[in-house]
């Protein structure tokens, strides 16, 4: 059925236009919208519709460690947020590293996802970087290969998987972490961690796999993507390669483009990997993310049970969660002081994650009021993990409407 909203902000080719009748199609009726035909829906007044977001990097936890989140509560999540499509991560029990393992992933999903779910395979048996999964089982059935939450450590084992990625046309996700460079760190190695006695991780932890990729993935010509980059040096080296033609995208996420190292509190809701890292590497993500070397915006949504996040930076898990406060830290913070335009932040959040990942355009969409706004309550989180960075911040943009496969699938009105 198509139903009219009336006077809304809609994005279409690279900008936006004032509609006094807008058209979306709804399977079936809801409260929302009468059962009549052109049935005229006040309540979003000069509200923006956006093409529905897309998250390359979640963490559903399903199966293995439905105790942190489910698949039903991250995907209520993220349709909370605006978005109809996620990447799922494969750190999970059993590892999706064999064909059987990825089904039994895939029937949850199936069961309980409210929108559209897309999982990675692990690149390497259990995640434990000694021995290939089986690409060719798994290549159908999933949107690429990536270990993440480890790094691989062998440059021999990433050319193996790199070949393989080519030869079956699919990508590989990467998370970049050398680990004998941590030396037990566990946040940024900066100024915060010294002056408060913290053990910090250094950024060569990071940059310094990437850019051993980054020299394979030109060798080999597979498509690579860098997951979660935090420091400057990695916008560097990647900026670089693109020039040199590399197959590369990469993605940050909304809390390293919008805090530092100094805004730390010895709480488990500042704790993630790779750790929000100093105010020089935060501006070289603001310039990476306004002359394209970013290409997108991931929240890494990593829940945890509350005990997991209630001891202190040094002993709680890392993770937070951030896949319902996104568009509006990212509005709040970049958007509304001028950093970037809101076409940039849809191009980062929708389009070019959709374009990467071979998913086309889409007709699913999301409708914000950015006039109003809320302050951050993780108690009223759709999803199991609470622990975010921006407990009590003011932000604006809200999402009323989240549609998906022509169904609502979130509405706030």
């Amino acid at each position: 059925m198509k139903y009219t909203l009336k006077n809304v902000n809609v994005y279409k080719n690279g900008a936006f236009d004032f509609q006094d009748n807008y058209l979306i199609n709804i399977d079936e009726p809801t409260d929302l919208f009468p059962a009549t035909k052109g049935g005229i829906v006040s309540n979003f007044n000069n509200c923006f519709i956006f093409p529905a977001f897309c998250d390359v990097h979640v963490h559903l936890r399903e199966p293995g460690f439905s105790y942190k989140e489910t698949i039903e509560t991250g995907t209520k999540a993220a349709a909370r947020g605006g978005y109809s499509a996620v990447f799922s991560m494969p750190n999970l029990n059993p590892v999706p590293d064999s064909a059987e393992n990825l089904h039994q992933q895939i029937k949850l999903i199936e069961a309980e996802a409210v929108i559209n779910v897309y999982p990675y395979a692990s690149i390497t048996v259990g995640q434990k970087g000694e021995i290939l999964s089986d690409f060719e089982a798994l290549a159908n059935d999933c949107a690429g290969f990536s270990d993440d939450g480890r790094g691989v450590q062998k440059e021999e084992m990433m050319r193996k998987a790199m070949i393989k990625a080519k030869e079956l046309d699919k990508i590989i996700v990467a998370h970049c972490e050398e680990n004998s460079l941590l030396k037990g760190g566990y946040i940024h190695d900066g100024e915060y961690a010294k002056k408060h006695n913290h053990t910090g991780i250094c950024s060569e932890s990071e940059w310094r796999p990437i850019e051993r990729d980054l020299r394979l993935a030109k060798e080999i010509g597979c498509k690579y993507h860098v997951c979660h980059i935090s420091c400057k040096e990695s916008v560097e080296l990647i900026r670089k390669a693109k020039a040199e033609g590399v197959d590369v995208t990469c993605e940050t996420a909304p809390h390293y483009l919008v805090m530092n190292d100094m805004m730390l509190k010895d709480e488990g809701r500042f704790k993630m990997n790779p750790p929000i890292r100093s105010e020089t590497d935060r501006l070289a993500l603001i310039e990476g993310l306004k002359d394209g070397t970013i290409d997108m915006i991931a929240t890494d949504h990593a829940p945890h049970s509350a005990e997991e996040k209630s001891k202190g930076l040094k002993n709680s898990a890392m993770g937070v969660v951030g896949i319902e406060t996104s568009f509006s830290v990212l509005y709040t913070n970049l958007v509304k002081t001028g950093i970037i335009t809101l076409e940039k932040l849809v191009e980062v959040m929708s389009l070019n994650p959709r374009k990467r990942f071979g998913l086309g355009n889409t007709e699913d969409i999301c409708i914000f009021d950015l006039n109003t706004e809320y302050t951050v309550n993780p108690q009223e989180f759709l999803s199991k993990g609470k622990a975010t960075p921006f407990e009590n911040e003011k932000l604006s943009g809200v999402c009323r409407l989240t549609v998906c496969n022509k169904k609502i699938v979130y509405k706030n009105v």
